[in-house]
């Protein structure tokens, strides 16, 4: 006696369809999360400059500040943060002869390409600046 035949599952052709949709999804949902966490990284890239420059001319406003004080301090938070390939810009640029109740203004600009986790895709060849301005003191 033969045994009898089965004319396959009806679930295998669901299984062969699951893998296609995953074969054509994936690559999108991939892209997905990995645009995410670097746009993530670059929000808090920005941060990092905000507040080094906001730290940085709180330096610059006192009255025997030097401008290597002002651009120490802010390495030393960019630094902390992981904020690499940053220029600072301090102006004026002699503080100890800006008289007081003058402007000083702090500016930083970091390059996405140094700062960025996944490939250049997304922010490559930009930058991103902060600007603090404050009174001398």
């Amino acid at each position: 006696m033969r045994p009898l035949r089965s004319h396959g599952n009806p679930g295998d052709a669901r299984t062969g369809t699951a893998v296609v949709e995953l074969a054509v999804c994936l690559p999108a949902l991939l892209l997905l999360v990995i645009a995410s966490i670097e746009s993530c990284n670059m929000v808090f890239v920005e941060q990092s400059l905000s507040i080094a420059s906001y730290e940085a001319v709180r330096t610059a406003i006192k009255r025997n500040a030097t401008e290597g004080q002002v651009v120490a301090r802010c390495e030393e938070i960019l630094d902390d943060q992981h904020v690499a390939d940053a220029t600072v810009t301090v102006t004026p640029a002699n503080l100890q002869d800006t008289p007081r109740g003058e402007p000083v203004v702090v500016r930083i600009v970091a390059s996405c390409d140094q700062n960025s986790f996944a490939p250049q895709w997304f922010f490559g060849g930009r930058t991103l600046s902060a600007e603090s301005t404050m009174v001398k003191e």
